[in-house]
């Protein structure tokens, strides 16, 4: 007869092999949403054109640099165009104000307006 090596379990196979009401809980972690420093920020939407071509702006908004450019990732795809983030502000290609200015409503936003152009 052979041997059986021993193997050894991650946490999560060993809860699926026992009852997972007897399992002690996972400890939760407390993140931020994106959406709540939204509904907190004051913020502008601008128009200027860059290279000839209107930009939309987006500036006044209080978070991180990770949450802003997960936010930008979300309003190109919502958009449908292309844009980045750099130095605190959103930069949108064309003039999409109304539409930016739907999908930060829907994230929350209660301070949004339009400024300049």
């Amino acid at each position: 007869m052979a041997k059986k090596k021993g193997t050894s379990l991650n946490w999560d196979d060993f809860q699926k092999m026992g009852n997972p009401e007897n399992a002690p809980e996972e400890p939760q972690e407390e993140t931020m949403k994106s959406n709540h420093f939204v509904a907190k920020s004051i913020i502008r939407v601008h128009l200027e054109k860059r290279k000839g071509k209107p930009n939309s702006i987006v500036r006044g908004l209080d978070m991180t640099n990770t949450m802003m450019k997960e936010l930008e990732r979300e309003l190109k795809s919502f958009l449908g165009v292309g844009g980045s983030q750099k130095n605190g502000e959103i930069i949108i290609q064309g003039d999409n104000r109304d539409k930016i200015m739907d999908f930060f409503k829907k994230k929350g936003a209660k301070d949004i307006k339009k400024a300049g152009g």
